[in-house]
This record gives C-alpha cells, structure tokens and sequence, in this order.
C-alpha cells in the first residue's frame, strides 16, 4: 500500500516513477509522429551544439580583434561595424535577426 491509500488498478505507487512513453515527451498523438519528433529533436540538439560552438569561436575571434584595435590605440567597439553586422543579421532573418545580432554582438564585446 502507499502512503496515500490502497492501489487501484492501474495507478502507480508513491514509490515507482511512471513511464514515460515517446507520446507523452513529444506531445505527439501517434507513435509514427512520436518518432519523427524525436529523429528531429536529436538533430536539433546536434545543431545546438553546433552553433554553441561556432558562438564560442566567434567570441575568441571577436576578442582579437578588440585586442588589436585596443593595443593600437583604438577603441574597444566599432559601432559602424556594429551596424553592419546588424543589417546583414536583419536582412538574411528578419527583425529576429536583429535581436540575434544584438545578444551575439553583447557576448563578443565582453565586459565594458
């Protein structure tokens, strides 16, 4: 018995976890679907990683470059490059671009 009566057929004890099907954790309503979500979602974690990786590469970058204008005089940010950089974000994804462009531009500055 558990703590919060008898067992009635079908119900899961206190003590064991339910299972949980590929249905639940894809919201899907069939199997057929369930595994077609799936397939894509380990895709989309791979490409996560991916492109974590390519935002990491792009901070180092973007740190030499600060390092190099810095050490020459210059200054930290290049605001005209900024916008470059958001124009191109904005025209290839639209106003999403913008506000993709601004956080990976906020992550390559580093601390001001």
């Amino acid at each position: 018995m558990s703590s919060s009566g008898p067992c009635r057929p079908g119900a899961v004890p206190d003590h064991q976890e339910p299972l949980m099907t590929a249905i639940d954790v894809t919201g899907a309503r069939t199997p057929e679907a369930a595994d077609v979500i799936t397939g894509a979602r380990e895709r989309i974690d791979a490409l996560d990683d991916r492109i974590i990786g390519l935002i990491q590469e792009r901070v180092a970058v973007s740190a030499v470059i600060q390092e190099a204008r810095i050490s020459s005089g210059g200054r930290r940010v290049n605001l005209s490059r900024e916008m470059d950089v958001l124009g191109h974000y904005r025209e290839a994804l639209g106003k999403p671009g913008t506000a993709l462009a601004m956080t990976l531009l906020e992550l390559c500055r580093g601390k001001i």
